[in-house]
């Protein structure tokens, strides 16, 4: 009996989700970060800010980013990946509200996540998103690079994001052309055009009131298919979501919007019976119709 279920055990721990160790993005130090030291800690105060009675690891001071891959269990694996953003204003990352939980997420629905731990806060006199920038640009070219050793599709790869992350994940699905860094190896020969996005309460996707977007934006044709889900009291105005939406519909691209009355901002997965917590349903059934889960790891 003892050695069937120790079987068992080791049966289920290589078939179930498992997260891999953190892969250093950068084979050096980051661009524009050479000689700093690691010194990434949790900003949040005990007992401080809580989303629906959890604390949340708001990490601060990251100056060595990485991914950290996030499979599904084997039986359920589709082949399709999504590169995670965390949100935060660009000066902290929610790392379990809108990261680890949101790759278990992906997971339950047979797709890989892999979370950016991108650059935060920016340097004095430089962009808020530029560092997260090169940082997304840089995890979508690795992921396709060892998309054959990790048994990925290269060619299922999205990205999401979470208020500010979904800022970063608009401008990785507009700015996949720019050239934000020099090449550091064969990896960045790549192209890192997502090829779907998931945009969920984004923020700073407007030009002051708008309806003009931000000035780094530009949408385009190539503009990857697109979903926004907003709420219509989040305090980031609704109208980020609804003049992304117009400008995606104007060039042409395939793009879905979900706005829900009552939600506000900040909620990642944590249930509290609103409408709003739907959203992964209604995810799950985008990146389908999408083709994102229509076969098994190539």
């Amino acid at each position: 009996m003892r050695k069937i279920t120790v079987t068992f055990v080791l049966l289920l721990t290589i078939l179930t989700a498992r997260a891999a160790d953190p892969i250093n993005l950068w084979p050096q130090a980051a661009p524009g970060e050479s000689g700093v030291r690691n010194t990434e800690h949790d900003t949040t105060k005990p007992g401080g800010g809580l989303v629906n009675g959890k604390t949340v690891i708001r990490l601060g001071d990251v100056s060595v980013p990485t991914i950290q891959i996030f499979r599904p269990s084997r039986w359920k694996n589709t082949g399709a990946t999504v590169v995670v953003c965390p949100g935060g204003g660009y000066a902290i990352l929610a790392m379990d509200l809108e990261g680890t939980e949101i790759c278990d997420w992906l997971n339950s629905a047979g797709v890989t996540a892999v979370l950016l731990k991108y650059r935060v806060p920016p340097h004095p006199g430089v962009e808020r998103y530029a560092a997260p920038l090169q940082d997304a640009q840089r995890a979508l070219r690795l992921v396709r690079f060892h998309a054959a050793e990790w048994k990925l599709d290269p060619h299922r790869l999205g990205i999401m994001g979470f208020s500010a992350g979904g800022h970063l994940s608009a401008l990785a699905s507009t700015a996949f052309d720019r050239h934000t860094y020099d090449p550091v190896d064969a990896a960045d020969r790549l192209s890192c055009r997502p090829d779907f996005a998931m945009l969920i309460y984004p923020a700073f996707l407007l030009h002051q009131e708008g309806p003009d977007l931000a000035a780094e934006f530009t949408v385009t044709s190539n503009t990857p298919p697109t979903l926004l889900i907003q709420a219509e009291d989040d305090p980031i105005r609704v109208e980020n979501s609804l003049f992304y939406y117009l400008a995606l519909k104007q060039a042409k691209v395939p793009a879905e919007m979900h706005l829900f009355a009552t939600g506000g901002h900040g909620y990642g997965l944590r249930g509290s019976g609103k409408a709003v917590l739907t959203w992964p349903k209604r995810a799950e059934e985008w990146m389908n119709s999408m083709g994102c889960l229509k076969s098994k790891t190539p």
